[in-house]
Order: C-alpha cells, then structure tokens, then sequence
C-alpha cells in the first residue's frame, strides 16, 4: 500500500514530464500489487490470518487492519486485474501526453487501488469509513478526467452524489452496530451480543443500501451507466471489475456480524438479483455506447450474484445444505469471473476507442480485419460474459442453475414456486445477454466500417494488447479448473457462512461429481476447437481463398449504410418481448407541406428509473432549496452570525438535555 501511494506521489512530482510520470505510475502500481498479491493468495490457501494495529491520533479511532480469508477472496482480483490495468493504461494514457497532464491521473488511480485495498482489509469502522471515502474520491477524479466535456462532468456528479447517499446509510449501519457492541472495533462487533431481530432487519436493510449503491444494485444503480462511459478505459475495467464487488464485500463482512441469516434474507435478495439481472440486460441491448451497454451488463451480473447469493442464504436458513453449496460456490465463483470477463471487455471497447476514436457502434464495423488481436480476445470475452461453453461465465452461471433447479425441487410451498419461476427467468436473461453480445461483436468487428474512423482504424500497441490476452487466458483457464477455484475460496465460504469447508469442497469437486465433469467437458470442447482450427490453418494455406462482395439484396452498388444498424438488431429480436417503459423512446419529425423539407428521427435509450424517479425528484429538491438562497448574502459577517448562533444554539442543546436528566 505504501508503494502504491509512494508511487502516485512520484507520478504527481514528475507532472512535467507525462511519460515519466506514466511510467513512474506503472511501475508503482505493478510493484505494489505484486507484493499485495502474494500475502492474500496465501491466505485465501490456508496461511494463518494476519493483522496490525498502529497508534492513530483520532478520537474514537484506530488504525487496525487484518488479512482473513474473506479480505483475501477480493484482493486477489483487486491486485490482479489492477496490475494488467496499469500495464494497458500506461500505453492508453500516453494518447493524451499533448493535451492533458498525466501525473494526477497516475496519482489518484494508484490512491483508487490503495483505497480498494485498505476497504476490504480495515477492522475499524472509522478506518473502514475513511477508506472508503478515499476510494470514492479518487474515482471521482479519475471518472472526471475529461472535464471538458458536459457528460463527463454531469457522469461525474452524479456518481458522487450516489456515493455519498451510500455512505450516509454506512455512517447508520456502524452507529447502530457500535451503539450495540459499545466500540466501533469490527472484532466486537463479533462478539457483542446478539441483535435483536428487528435491529438485525435493519442493520441488513441499511447494509443493502449503503452498499448496494456501490455494487449497482436496481434501483441504486443510476451512477453507473454514467460513469464507467466517462472514465478512462483502465479505470472503467477496475470500476466494474472490482470496485462494484467491494459493495458485495461490504454486504458479506455485515452479515458476519449479524449471526445467522434471517428466513427472509434470502428470497429479498433473489427479488433484488432477479430484478437488476433483467433491468440490466434489458437496458444494455438498445445502447449505442459500448462502455454503456457494457455498464449496464454489470448491473446484469451484479443482479446474478445477489440471485445466487440469496438462493445459497435461502438454502442455509430451510435446512437444504446442498442448495445452498451450489448457490454461494455460483455467487462467490461469479465474483471472480466477472472481474476477468468485465475487466477484459472494458479494456477492449477502449482498444476500440483508442484505434478508432470512437465508442459509437453505429460508426464501427469490420474492425476484425483492421485489429485482429483486439477483436479476437473481444470476442472471447463476450462469449465468456455471455454463459458460453467452454469460458468462464458459463462454469459459474452453470452452478446458479444447479441451485435455482434443485431449491425448485427441494423446496415446498411458495418458495417452490418462485425458484421454478426463477429457472425461466435465468434461461430469459441468458438469452438477452447472448443476444445482447452478439450484437455487440457482429456490429463492431464485422461487415464493413461505417464511417472513416472505422474504415483507417489501427491495431493497439503490444503493452495494451498483452494485457487483454492474458485475461481471455485467465478466463479459459478459470472454466478449465473450477474445481481448484472452489477449493481455494471454501475457506471464505466457511467463514462468512458457516458451512464446512471440508464437506463443501467434497460436495461439489468429488471425481464423480457434476462441476467435475463439466471441466472435462470445456477441455474437450477447447481442445476440440484448437484442433479445428489448425485444420482450417492448413486447408487456408494450401490454396487461395477467394474474395467476393457480400451479397447486397438486389443492390447494384451497396453502401455500408445498408448494414444492418445495433438499434434494428435489438428491435428485431426483442422490441415485442419488453414493456413500453424498457423499450427505446423514438421522435419523428415527418416532412409534410407542398415543398417539404427533410424529415428527421431520433431516439434515445432512457433509464426508466432515472427518467420518472430520480431526475423528477432532484428537480423537485432543487426547486424546494432555491428558498433559502436568501441566506446567502455573500457577506463575511452573516456568516460568521451563522456559525455563533449554530454553536449557541447546541450549548443551550446540550444544557436542556443535562437539566432535564436525558444524559
């Protein structure tokens, strides 16, 4: 952590000269993981727990940290995929050496990583609290680089809004947590007494909350479309590949304090992961930005690991042991394919800006030509983040549906009902996710460039290319050896759940048993698929292949502007299945008079929850607090009238409350 931050100070006294202080923002950052990365992955193994205790001149404070199993489960991809982040940044930012200056950038993404960091290792609520903050800010200014621009501000805004709506429901979830066990100490949050049920609902209730905001959880999810498009790439792969899973850290470590699960915890989190799973893939299929509609797929799999973390706690709390097993191995499985398969995607839609200049797939096309390394490994991340034998994505979606179809048949009564239901809601979601990346590829790396960007586009340096290649094999690798990865994180699961770690790793990695097989399953489809290919290697070099214009419908001289657009693929496969609210708002201008003029069409892609709840509200609260623009008199006076009668007016508080013998 040190080095981390060391570095980015080193980054921001070299700001005259971008490319040492990129460079020194790199090596810091690499260095820095690297020594982080070791002492997590051998706790996540079975090394003994590890804490440190500084003094720390805060009042009520101290700067306690400890690295346990949990901690260690998120730093592994923290440190992983921020490693190949500042490789490929170090490269990505270099395009903005003559216009912008580069060491803060360095500065706060070093500071992003320290804070991710000190997040999941605090054991302070204060700590805890002051990390977070680091962490928010500093993504806040990376989110904000390109604050020239109007959206970039507005993203930006937005997101610290919702960070600090977070953080308010965090300040009352340790107030209440340190009302009841008399120290803001996590260790006694542990051992304090048990919570009564309802204080127990509403330490959970704020936890969702606070955290959720984070994690993107509908409807808390509004900063998140806004702002991964408007950060730099890298930081776009950190921001949905970690950064939005700390919210699902922060959910887990809160329930650790709360004891057992509550019968209800369960099924309230499968209706939110339902919920936010078919918003987010809903809303990600009619997106013209690729950073957007890749925003929007992580709203999709944070909803998918809530589902499976619910079914596991719906499992654990009516006695079925198995059903459980399945859902939190499906949830905890996700977390970390999601890092690789979101990291890999963000870092190839910047690949794509960075070769093209453009974001717009309706101005790309035929770019797999033109950037062939880009487009393959973009290509397998999609297919990996779309549940696709034999990648990652399918291994862990493949164990939600384990546990989705055996609580259907294991369980009686309503519960029954609503996880049979749940079957066809994950095969329905699936589906639009598959639809949803098979337009994305088929409209950005086939056919033909729709615009001049497209058609003069340039394959990106090595040092950004390698990153992404090594996490298209990570992604392989991780479906090749599920088993090795649930035996790494049963540890985690014993000690957020209570589940055995033994018995788990029996349960689900046996020879015999089916997430076995399925691993045997992905090395014969990948082995199969390579011998494939070396044939058609051969056969392609042994004679010419021919070359023919794609076939134009009857057009004598087709134009790519009869291409197939990303908007007619999304209306022709799904415009009838979703409701009106979720479907594209289009205006048409129609050209009428004796002499015309020319028509006009637009259409935008609103987020139904930001149109009709939080922009009317804000509207609302904006109106409400121009009355008080009274008080601001722009004179020094009044305002230091303002603070005496402020610091009065809680001494005479704090006199009627010791008079009327409340303290």
């Amino acid at each position: 952590m040190l080095c981390l931050v060391g570095g980015g100070v080193l980054a921001l006294a070299l700001n005259r000269w971008p490319v040492w202080a990129t460079r020194a923002g790199v090596l810091a950052t690499v260095m820095g993981c690297a020594l982080g990365l070791g002492p997590a992955v051998r706790v996540l193994l079975g090394a003994a727990t590890a804490s440190q205790r500084l003094p720390w001149n805060v009042p009520g404070g101290e700067f306690y940290v400890r690295l346990d199993a949990l901690s260690a489960f998120f730093l592994v991809p923290i440190f992983l995929l921020s490693l190949l982040a500042a490789i490929y940044g170090g490269a990505y930012m270099l395009a903005y050496r003559d216009r912008k200056a580069l060491g803060p950038p360095w500065f706060f993404f070093n500071l992003f990583i320290a804070g991710m960091a000190l997040v999941v290792v605090a054991r302070h609520a204060l700590l805890f609290l002051v990390a977070w903050e680091i962490m928010s800010l500093a993504a806040f200014f990376l989110v904000t680089f390109e604050h020239e621009k109007k959206e970039v501000r507005v993203a930006g805004w937005i997101y610290l809004v919702a960070t600090h709506v977070g953080g308010a429901f965090l300040l009352a979830l340790f107030l209440v947590l340190g009302r009841n066990a008399g120290s803001l100490d996590f260790d006694q949050f542990l051992t304090a007494g048990k919570l009564a049920p309802a204080t127990a609902g509403i330490v959970f209730f704020l936890a969702l909350t606070g955290f959720g905001t984070k994690a993107g959880v509908v409807p808390l999810h509004i900063w998140l479309p806004e702002a991964h498009p408007a950060a730099p790439s890298h930081v776009s792969a950190l921001m949905s590949g970690v950064m939005i899973k700390i919210g699902i850290y922060g959910l887990l470590r809160t329930m650790m304090f709360l004891g057992p699960p509550a019968a209800w915890w369960g099924p309230v989190l499968v209706v939110c992961g339902l919920t936010g799973a078919v918003t987010g893939v809903a809303l990600a299929l009619f997106q013209r930005d690729i950073k957007r509609a890749l925003a929007y797929s992580s709203i999709e799999n944070i909803g998918l690991i809530l589902l499976a973390l619910g079914v596991g706690l719906w499992g654990l709390t009516s006695g079925h042991p198995l059903v459980a097993m399945l859902g939190l191995a499906g949830a905890m499985l996700h977390i970390w394919n999601h890092a690789l398969m979101k990291g890999l995607m963000f870092l190839a839609a910047g690949s794509v800006l960075h070769g093209t200049g453009s974001k717009d797939m309706e101005r790309l096309g035929g770019l797999m030509k033109r950037m062939p390394v880009t487009g393959a490994v973009m290509m397998a991340g999609a297919l990996a983040i779309a549940g696709i034998p034999p990648l990652n994505g399918f291994v862990s979606e493949w164990l939600m549906y384990m546990a989705v179809l055996n609580g259907g048949l294991e369980f009686t009564g309503a519960g029954q009902v609503v996880l049979l239901l749940a079957v066809g809601a994950l095969a329905l979601i699936g589906g639009l996710a598959l639809i949803c990346f098979v337009r994305l590829i088929g409209i950005v790396l086939l056919g033909d460039g729709r615009s001049e960007e497209a058609r003069h586009a340039h394959e990106s340096p090595a040092w950004m290319t390698a990153p992404m290649a090594i996490l298209a094999g990570l992604c392989a690798l991780s479906a090749l050896f599920p088993c090795t990865l649930v035996a790494a994180f049963s540890r985690t699961v014993e000690a957020v759940f209570g589940i055995p770690a033994g018995p788990f790793v029996n349960a689900l990695n046996s020879a015999a048993s089916p997430l076995a097989r399925l691993s045997l399953l992905n090395l014969i489809l990948v082995l199969t698929a390579a011998v494939i290919g070396l044939i058609l290697r051969f056969l392609w070099r042994r004679g010419p292949v021919a070359a023919d214009a794609t076939w134009g419908c009857g057009y004598a001289a087709p134009t790519p502007r009869m291409q197939y657009t990303g908007q007619s693929f999304s209306e022709l496969m799904v415009r009838r299945l979703f409701p009106k609210s979720l479907r594209p708002k289009g205006r048409v201008i129609v050209p009428n008079g004796v002499l015309p003029s020319a028509g006009r069409m637009t259409t935008a892609y609103p987020d139904i929850l930001s149109l009709t709840l939080y922009q009317p509200f804000f509207a609302w609260l904006a109106g409400y607090f121009t009355r008080f623009r009274w008080v601001q008199q722009g004179k020094i006076h009044y305002y230091m009238m303002y603070f005496v009668v402020i610091l009065l007016a809680g001494f005479a508080w704090l006199v009627l409350r010791r008079w009327l013998g409340w303290m």
